[in-house]
């Protein structure tokens, strides 16, 4: 699956802050749109970030399945 269609995805449920903490090391901090919780990821690559994003937006979909959320 491509990037872009992986970060459609994420933002359904999601609002994502992008920032560069250190040299070469990005941060990713996503906060729930309903719940308000953040999770956040750092990795030097991009296309990482993306892929942990996208897998606890998986995670998160398949808990909130038997919880009557839809998005």
């Amino acid at each position: 699956m491509r990037n872009t269609t992986k970060l459609k995805q994420i933002l359904l449920k999601f609002n994502l802050d992008l920032s560069m903490e250190e040299e070469d090391l990005m941060k990713m901090t996503l906060v729930d749109k309903f719940t308000g919780r953040m999770k956040s990821f750092e990795h030097s690559s991009y296309s990482h970030l993306i892929g942990k994003a996208h897998g606890y937006f998986l995670k998160e979909i398949k808990g909130a399945k038997g919880k009557d959320i839809t998005l």
